[in-house]
């Protein structure tokens, strides 16, 4: 052990240098370390209420993307409606214009008909007058040989085998 007056100045050191400690560091020491925690306390509570509105903003970007999602899947699904629409009507007016070349090209061949049977109508009249005063001028007295006259002037005739079959 130490002798006694080298323990009593240390001792008298000691409580100087912890009187001049206390009473000047440690209130600076301690208002630091106490506005340090203070600052992490406050950087804690902010850091919480950032992940809160973070985990908020998070969530209400996932509903707007769902939302986003079934409006592409609604336009999707409307723009399908809207191309059957047109792909149907597309084919009915196809349909309708069809039925309508038809219809005016049954009418056109009707009326082409009805022109070459007059015509046939007016070539045969014409023949068959024709053969009448042919057949009329010779004064032929026997059926076979007018028969005969008629067949000879049809064959002569320009249509005359076509019109027998």
């Amino acid at each position: 052990m130490p002798e006694f007056g080298l323990s009593f100045w240390m001792l008298i050191a000691f409580l100087l240098v912890f009187f001049i400690l206390a009473k000047f560091a440690w209130p600076v020491i301690s208002n630091g370390i106490e506005a340090r925690g203070k600052f992490i306390d406050d950087s804690i509570e902010s850091a919480k209420e950032a992940n809160a509105r973070l985990a908020g903003i998070k969530e209400e970007g996932e509903q707007i993307l769902t939302a986003a999602k079934a409006q592409q899947l609604e336009i999707v699904k409307s723009t399908a409606a809207i191309k059957e629409q047109l792909i149907r009507d597309a084919k009915d007016q196809a349909s309708i214009e069809a039925n309508k070349v038809l219809e005016n090209a049954k009418k056109a061949i009707q009326i082409e008909k009805d022109e070459a049977i007059r015509d046939v109508r007016r070539v045969v009249g014409e023949l068959s007058l024709e053969i009448a005063e042919k057949v009329i001028r010779k004064k032929l007295e026997d059926r076979p040989a007018q028969m005969e006259l008629i067949d000879r002037l049809l064959d002569e005739s320009a249509g005359g085998e076509q019109l027998r079959n």
